[in-house]
């Protein structure tokens, strides 16, 4: 297939629309069913792109979830603890802990469920039938992966009353070394970004602490593959082989600070019993639990837990969750990877990365408050890695 035509471009008076190669080569995807669209192809290109470097660099079968081409996570193969498959909303699928690749959508899926509604999910790996019986239980508007298992295509057929987009790419493509764009009529050109990210970036460590252990090499790479194919300015905190909270497209680094910490905050949170152990009414669907816990866990609960409401969510109303004991329970979180695809400008970044449990961090270096925000990692006890490496995307 040399082009596909589309059916409209980013919006419906976008047309006409379409995707081919300029080379005039074959296209290096195959639809297996449904009928992508623009939004689609640009996040399951830059999502494909992520997972395939994730598991270069890391050995491990990996996935992600994007959403309007910046992913909401991506992770590794970890098996899951079992709080966090209850998290994950994950306890009863059937030999998850068999499937690798399962686990790693399973956590890229989990870590932001609200961003994550309507995906578009990239494996890294072929499509087994555990991890599509998971992904039919989800929200989602496609899947990108090289190779789908038999008993998985089937499932998948049937999602979305049988229009489910499942693109099926070849693993061994390799782009062009020089990649083009327009924007107003005017052609870009510029060399892609094939820049390696492996444990070697992170070899210059600048603050007093030196000590990164393997696992948390891992985790900084997760990060740091993440910002690759996140629309910048974009920060982004991992832990446990997965990206926790991703803060995309902002103009101020603080602010992609602050939303990445406040994301990786709410996983943490969900965690805690007192979210696991909630009692939801029969009828609340899965979609709108994540909504009830992000209402729960707000800093305005009355929404969701007020005299007048709370049984057309619960069929318990729960105990509250003050602001000091989830503050407390927070304050003992430690072990935290940041990634940022720029460096920081000023100390706050860090300040605001150590309230959420922030031990590691690596971003490019080169600003000229360089030493102060040295000096405030020293104060936290922190690992800083200067890698040289921007990785801007847009």
């Amino acid at each position: 297939m040399k082009e596909f035509a589309l059916k409209y471009g980013c919006n419906p008076n976008q047309k006409p629309a379409r995707i081919f190669m300029e080379s005039g080569r074959e296209l290096p995807v195959e639809i297996l069913n449904g009928n992508p669209g623009y939004i689609n192809f640009l996040d399951a290109f830059n999502s494909w792109q992520l997972v395939k470097e994730l598991k270069e660099s890391t050995g491990m079968p990996c996935a992600s979830s994007f959403k309007h081409v910046s992913p909401t996570s991506a992770a590794t193969g970890r098996k899951l603890p079992e709080d966090l498959k209850r998290a994950c909303f994950a306890e009863d699928v059937k030999d998850l802990d068999l499937s690798p690749l399962a686990c790693a959508y399973v956590r890229a899926r989990g870590t932001d469920r609200m961003s994550s509604f309507g995906d578009f999910i990239a494996l890294s790996d072929e499509c087994d039938e555990v991890t599509a019986s998971f992904i039919a239980g989800e929200v989602s508007d496609g899947v990108i992966a090289p190779a789908y298992s038999p008993e998985a295509l089937k499932i998948l057929k049937q999602k979305r009353k049988g229009g489910y987009n499942i693109i099926q790419i070849d693993k061994d493509y390799v782009p062009e070394e020089l990649e083009r764009k327009q924007v107003f009529g005017v052609t870009f050109e510029q060399k892609r970004n094939n820049c390696k990210i492996e444990a070697g970036l992170l070899e210059n460590i600048v603050t007093k602490s030196k000590t990164l252990p393997r696992e948390k090499a891992v985790d900084l790479l997760v990060s740091l593959i993440t910002l690759k194919y996140t629309q910048s300015n974009s920060v982004c905190f991992a832990e446990d082989g997965q990206a926790i909270g991703v803060g995309a497209g902002q103009q101020s680094r603080i602010h992609c600070t602050r939303l990445a910490a406040q994301k990786a905050d709410l996983w943490h949170l969900r965690r805690h019993e007192k979210v696991l152990n909630l009692q939801f009414a029969k009828d609340v669907k899965r979609p709108d639990k994540n909504n009830i816990i992000d209402l729960y866990l707000s800093d305005d609960p009355e929404e969701v837990l007020g005299e007048s409401v709370w049984r057309n969510f619960f069929a318990v109303r729960p105990e509250p969750f003050p602001k000091e004991e989830k503050a407390e329970f927070l304050s003992k979180i430690k072990g935290v990877s940041l990634g940022s695809d720029a460096f920081f400008p000023f100390s706050d970044n860090i300040d605001r990365a150590a309230k959420s449990g922030v031990t590691y961090v690596a971003q490019p270096g080169g600003s000229v408050r360089d030493d102060l925000v040295i000096d405030a990692a020293d104060q936290y006890n922190m690992v800083m890695c200067f890698t040289g490496l921007r990785l801007f995307h847009h």
